[in-house]
């Protein structure tokens, strides 16, 4: 999540997507109305901004219901403990980053309806993609979960949501190393895939990487409070990291060249650019794409490659 501790002074997010929802600063009293449970997390810091604190994982929480109620019409949304607890700005920018890239080859209009069908590789417990996409465009949803535990928090939300049950089909990914392969139906055609990789080589370096953030929020990383910085084995780390997973997604890829018209994903370290991008040139991927995105001080990037003219 955010590593914006509370005392510190809002950045304006001009950086946001322009149709992004988030770039003004957060409105406490309209999403306390959203969300009444978020309220006693809100208080007034040292600048005279309401604020909450972004290292209180039921603060975090509370937030994100609030946002998804008040923008996105999610009147029901919650994960289990440990798992991961998106920032949904940064969500949203991917979506509407890749609302742009489809209409590259829509005459430049943005595409909408349920026509538009999107799969979201690791859904997650918190299906937020998903939850995002079918309520700023209108598209259809396929959410693809490996872990047990995610997957039933998954389904629990659309069915708690009436209104989204047509639009996002949630379905087991039952191979721990496969991606595409045992989800997509014979003839099944995406318009694009979307994913927000694994990207951590082991529970170690996650590890580590989680102490670190509390650190930059000066926190004790060895305290007992639970991490807002949540995340299971398959949220956080994959054997080889990022490049190792996308890798393993362009391979499945080519091999489905028809399924989808545009294979996606998030990009989070910079040295992992030309691992992947070899990688892109070996299977012969037609047209790549590097679409730069920053939220903060977080700079991050989608990878976009088709086999289709």
């Amino acid at each position: 999540m955010s590593t914006t501790p509370v005392n510190s002074t809002p950045q304006e997010k001009q950086i946001l997507h322009p149709r992004n929802l988030h770039r003004d600063r957060y409105n406490f009293k309209v999403l306390c109305k959203s969300n009444p449970a978020l309220k006693p997390f809100v208080a007034v810091n040292r600048y005279d901004i309401e604020s909450i604190d972004f290292t209180n994982p039921e603060a975090v929480k509370a937030l994100n219901k609030a946002l998804l109620k008040h923008f996105y019409g999610v009147d029901s949304w919650d994960i289990p403990d440990g798992y991961l607890c998106p920032p949904i700005p940064g969500r949203a920018d991917y979506i509407h980053y890749l609302a742009d890239l489809l209409a590259e080859s829509n005459n430049g209009v943005v595409p909408t309806g349920n026509k538009v069908k999107i799969l979201d590789i690791g859904t997650g417990a918190n299906v937020v993609y998903p939850l995002i996409g079918s309520s700023a465009y209108d598209w259809k949803f396929v959410g693809t979960e490996v872990d047990l535990i995610a997957l039933a928090s998954a389904k629990n939300i659309i069915a708690l949501n009436k209104h989204l049950r047509d639009k996002i089909d949630i379905r087991r990914q039952a191979s721990k190393t496969n991606i595409f392969n045992g989800i997509i139906n014979g003839g099944e055609v995406f318009d694009a895939s979307i994913c927000n990789p694994p990207f951590h080589a082991s529970a170690l370096e996650a590890k580590d990487a989680t102490e670190t953030k509390w650190k930059k929020l000066g926190v004790n990383p060895n305290q007992k409070t639970p991490l807002n910085f949540g995340g299971q084995k398959t949220e956080l780390w994959y054997p080889g990291g990022e490049a190792a997973f996308i890798t393993r997604m362009i391979e499945e890829s080519a091999v489905i060249p028809e399924n989808c018209k545009w294979f996606t994903t998030l990009v989070s370290k910079k040295e992992t650019v030309p691992i992947v991008q070899r990688a892109l040139t070996r299977v012969r991927a037609i047209n790549v794409k590097t679409i730069n995105m920053a939220q903060g001080q977080k700079a991050s990037r989608i990878l976009a490659w088709t086999f289709l003219g």
